[in-house]
């Protein structure tokens, strides 16, 4: 992620097709806005007269604010489910027939302190935790399985986070733009804070909350040093107020060079005394305005973003700086392991294990080090991080993409919930068989008691949140996942389908077909057998004959290396041996090109363009059928959202309708780039039963150049 084509990607977003709009407005139809707390009415006659049972009042046994926000989401939910009110009451004694709140200590849930227990009594739905929050997330988890028209009836259940720190990330910027956002200009309105606090605040905090969604990073890791003057701690402190009545925490991105550019000192070495005083104040002057503060989140010496290296120092020395300044509080520094030299000779596969593998057991504990999911850059399909399994005395948090930097932007329809899923159930092989990357992060591996899993935030000021409708379900199954990462993809789709889009089982069962295939056909028109990064500039043009940048690895040709012979980056011993950062038993997997899985393949090797593939198919003829048959299959999408056409909300179905066209169209687009680019190294015609591409690759180029100085 990088400000290079800054000015590319302001142009850009003037022609995604989502609402740019300072302050869009609603419409007649379902505009997205609710998310998935729509809280549609109950129609079903049995269900309904069940639910009416258990819901003649709400007792609630706290008056925190938290407490509060639950009863009053449960007082809305139930009106519009049953339409009806339902009183609230603070004495209930032996009444029967209600939805109880019930703060208590020592409950059945009470393993973490967010966990809650829902289960019947008699004829009471009995809602229990021994924190305000977890009251809260069992609240929504109960609205979540009447929405889902679930009967009340032996309703027992009890859920754990199995992360303790489950944040959204934002890339906004002060000036209201989003790093790597396609669904409009930022959510918060700094030039009115902290005197307006816009009402859509609260709307955002109760959805991160129905998730159990407990922090929210405010702005970009490519941080503005404004945010920790005076002026913008308040307007932070505004925000705050509002995220704590729904138990989230409120975090900030910071610049480490702050000390000079805006403490005025002459260095901002992290062994300076001076420094570490500016520091020490600074967090301080914040927590005197924000006294439930989370932390900072750091991205040091990456991508040109000043760090303690500028001073011979280590990572592990900036972050026990600043972890020194939170002692007398309660939070955290999370630091990003981002990070890659311009080495012409390297491969940046390798540089985050290189730098931070040697200071494993050197950080503070108030220290998470934040891991990208796969070595790379947020690819439609990666490796999971070698960093995962080597780092045994250091909390690693897991950082996953919610918007989509390299998976369409806005226009494509894409389900991430696999690409989560993928990382989270790969195994390390660290203590043998078994030891996924889950549960590294959840520390059940290594026995961190500080755990982490963040998600880049994919919302914006558009109406429906996040641009393409689809993409609010990579919200959801980032929520969802960070809460209780066991759930599978395909649960997640469903319940979020059901919960957003429509009941009907049929129409339903299309859309989650639809969704599960997705990140497939992308990859396939996009990335197949295991390329990667094809594209610079704004991230979306096709461009894998890019072989100009201030640095190596900013150009295409870095990572697909295609030539004469073939095509592919080789991690073996014979290339850059990035796969001895793994166990044995994952180099197992991938160190031999017969035996590795084709959606790897040229992750770790450099293949011929004639040798024959595990499906009988040369590289050649493999990567043109999985270029034109991805791109195709986007028209099996159209049907598939199509067939649910009669049970869809008509505004909700011609935008993914209209999305899906220009999906279809930049599919195309994919498939020629590639398949004319790769033509002139292979020397070989376009593979039989596929029609070649009606322009040439310098017509192709051309589209692309247009396309990038808009």
């Amino acid at each position: 992620m990088t400000n290079k084509y800054f000015l590319l990607f302001l142009s850009f977003i003037l022609i995604v097709p989502a609402s740019f709009a300072s302050d869009p407005l609603s419409s007649d139809g379902d505009d997205g806005y609710k998310l998935w707390l729509k809280y549609e009415a109950v129609a079903n006659a049995a269900v309904k007269a069940e639910y009416l049972r258990y819901t003649s009042f709400i007792g609630e046994s706290s008056k925190g604010e938290v407490a509060q926000s639950a009863s009053r989401e449960l007082h809305t939910g139930l009106k519009s489910l049953l339409g009806k009110n339902v009183p609230v009451l603070n004495s209930f004694g032996g009444k029967s027939g209600g939805i109880i709140l019930k703060l208590e200590s020592g409950t059945a849930s009470s393993q973490q302190e967010e966990g809650y227990q829902i289960k019947l009594s008699g004829t009471n739905v009995v809602v229990s935790s021994n924190s305000e929050r977890g009251i809260l997330y069992g609240t929504f988890a109960l609205l979540r399985h009447m929405q889902m028209q679930l009967p009340v009836k032996g309703l027992n259940l009890t859920s754990n986070p199995r992360v303790r720190y489950r944040m959204l990330n934002h890339w906004d910027n002060p000036d209201g733009t989003i790093e790597r956002g396609y669904a409009g200009a930022s959510l918060w309105k700094w030039y009115e804070l902290p005197e307006r606090v816009d009402p859509r605040y609260q709307d955002y905090a109760r959805a991160n909350a129905s998730l159990g969604i407990n922090g929210t990073v405010l702005n970009n890791v490519n941080a503005s040093a404004r945010f920790m003057s005076q002026e913008y701690i308040v307007k932070v402190a505004a925000i705050a107020n509002v995220m704590r009545k729904y138990g989230i925490k409120t975090y900030l991105s910071v610049y480490f060079a702050a000390p000079k550019t805006l403490g005025g000192l002459p260095t901002s070495d992290p062994l300076d005394p001076k420094v570490r005083a500016w520091w020490a104040e600074k967090v301080a002057q914040i927590y005197k305005e924000i006294p439930d503060f989370g932390g900072f989140l750091v991205k040091a010496n990456s991508e040109g973003e000043p760090g303690p290296q500028d001073y011979g120092r280590s990572h592990a020395d900036g972050a026990n700086m600043l972890a020194e300044a939170f002692k007398p509080y309660d939070g955290i520094v999370v630091w990003r392991a981002f990070v890659y030299k311009a080495d012409p000779n390297a491969d940046r596969f390798k540089a985050a294990y290189e730098e931070f593998v040697p200071l494993d057991g050197k950080f503070d504990p108030k220290v998470i080090v934040q891991v990208k999911n796969g070595p790379i850059d947020f690819q439609p399909r990666e490796p999971f991080s070698p960093l995962f399994g080597n780092m045994p005395k250091t909390p690693l948090g897991m950082e996953f993409q919610i918007t989509q930097e390299y998976l369409g932007f806005a226009t494509h329809a894409v389900y991430e919930a696999p690409i989560f899923k993928e990382c989270l159930d790969s195994d390390t092989y660290v203590n043998g068989a078994g030891s996924t990357v889950a549960k590294v992060v959840d520390g059940s591996l290594h026995g961190y008691t500080r755990t982490l899993m963040a998600g880049v935030a994919n919302t914006g000021n558009a109406r429906n949140w996040t641009g393409h409708p689809l993409a609010q379900a990579n919200w959801y199954a980032f929520g969802r996942l960070s809460w209780d990462h066991q759930l599978s993809s395909e649960q997640i789709a469903r319940e979020w389908t059901a919960l957003t889009l429509t009941r009907n089982q049929k129409a339903g069962e299309s859309i989650v077909r639809l969704m599960s295939r997705s990140r497939e056909i992308y990859v396939d028109y996009n990335t197949p057998l295991g390329l990667s990064r094809p594209w610079m500039g704004v991230h979306f043009a096709p461009e894998p004959w890019q072989n100009k940048g201030s640095r190596p690895d900013w150009t295409a040709v870095y990572y697909h290396r295609a030539d004469s012979v073939g095509l592919g980056f080789d991690r073996t011993e014979s290339g850059s041996n990035a796969l001895t950062q793994y166990r044995p038993q994952v180099q197992q997997q991938w160190n031999n090109p017969d035996k590795t899985a084709l959606p790897y393949l040229l992750w770790f090797h450099h293949i011929r363009w004639d040798k024959k593939l595990s499906t009988g198919r040369t590289l050649w003829d493999e990567l043109c059928t999985r270029l034109y048959t991805g791109a195709d299959s986007v028209t099996w999408m159209q049907q598939q959202w199509d067939l649910a056409k009669t049970h869809l909300d008509p505004q909700v179905y011609t935008d993914v309708a209209q999305r899906l066209q220009v999906q279809h169209r930049e599919a195309i687009w994919w498939r020629d780039s590639w398949v004319l680019y790769l033509q002139t190294f292979a020397k070989q015609p376009i593979t039989a039963g596929f029609e070649p591409p009606k322009q040439t690759l310098d017509e192709v180029k051309k589209s692309v150049n247009v396309y990038l100085i808009r």
